[in-house]
C-alpha cells in the first residue's frame, strides 16, 4: 500500500475513531511546525496499525486504554475513552480493562485512569444528547 493510500485509510479510521472535528483541531493547532506529524500519526498510527484487520477496533480501543493508563498518558487516555464507546465498548468493559491494568501496573495507574474514566463517562460531551444536571429528561 503506498503512503498516500495508508495516510488517507489512516485518516478515515482516526476521523471514525476519535471525531472529524478532534481531527481537525489536531491539525490545525500543529500549525507548520508539527503538520508533518500529524502527517506521521495519522499514516503510521492510524493507517499502518489500526488499518490491520486481525483486531476489531474495539479490541484495540481496549488495548490502548489500558496501555495509556499504564504510561500516564492522561489526556491521551481521555481521548480514546471516548473512542472506544464510538467504537462500541461498554462502560462496564472498560471497568474491567481498568481493574486489568491496576493489577499489572499497579494501583496508582489504577486510581488515575479510573478517575479520568469517570470524568469522560459523565461528560455532557460524551453524551451530547442527554439531558444537563437538573434537566429532566
Amino acid at each position: 500500500m503506498s503512503k498516500s493510500a495508508l495516510f488517507d485509510k489512516g485518516l478515515k479510521i482516526r476521523k471514525e475513531v476519535v471525531g472529524a472535528d478532534y481531527v481537525q483541531r489536531a491539525f490545525d493547532k500543529a500549525g507548520e511546525f508539527g503538520r508533518e506529524f500529524q502527517e506521521l500519526v495519522t499514516e503510521y498510527c492510524w493507517g499502518a496499525s489500526w488499518g490491520r484487520e486481525a483486531l476489531s477496533r474495539r479490541d484495540r480501543s481496549l488495548l490502548n486504554i489500558v496501555m495509556l493508563g499504564m504510561l500516564g498518558r492522561n489526556a491521551e487516555l481521555a481521548l480514546h475513552l471516548r473512542g472506544a464507546l464510538r467504537n462500541g465498548v461498554t462502560p462496564d468493559e472498560i471497568r474491567d480493562a481498568l481493574f486489568q491494568l491496576a493489577i499489572y501496573a499497579g494501583v496508582p495507574a489504577g486510581v488515575e485512569s479510573f478517575r479520568i474514566a469517570q470524568e469522560v463517562l459523565e461528560s455532557p460531551e460524551t453524551h451530547p444528547n442527554a439531558p444537563s444536571k437538573g434537566q429532566k429528561p
